[in-house]
């Protein structure tokens, strides 16, 4: 039975991308998928525990931070996954870009 070509979603919690070989075979996986004929978006989590050390250190600035600052702080974490699993599936050949959530949301 031949499986439909259409637009797949992966996700990818931040135990998958916890490090670099973590990251190259969730990069495998995309080209895989995407050599198959799909299109392919994906959404990654901050590697490891690094959203509990970011928690921890702007509770150390002030035990109550703003959700706009922690929302910002955050979302650093989600960018380095994002940038290095963009550089591992250009590394395999397969061109791919990375998109913060309000980029992608402009993007369309």
């Amino acid at each position: 039975m031949a499986s439909a070509m259409g637009l797949y979603v992966q996700k990818y919690g931040g135990s998958s991308v916890a490090d670099t070989e973590k990251i190259k075979g969730v990069a495998r996986r995309v080209v895989e998928t995407a050599k198959a004929g799909h299109r392919v978006v994906v959404v990654v989590s901050a590697m490891g525990k690094t959203t509990d050390g970011l928690i921890r250190l702007a509770h150390e600035i002030t035990p109550a931070p703003s959700e706009r600052e922690m929302d910002m702080l955050l979302a650093t974490g989600e960018q380095v996954s994002i940038a290095l699993l963009a550089r591992a599936i250009e590394s395999l050949g397969q061109p791919a870009r990375s998109f913060t959530g309000e980029q992608a949301a402009s993007s369309g």
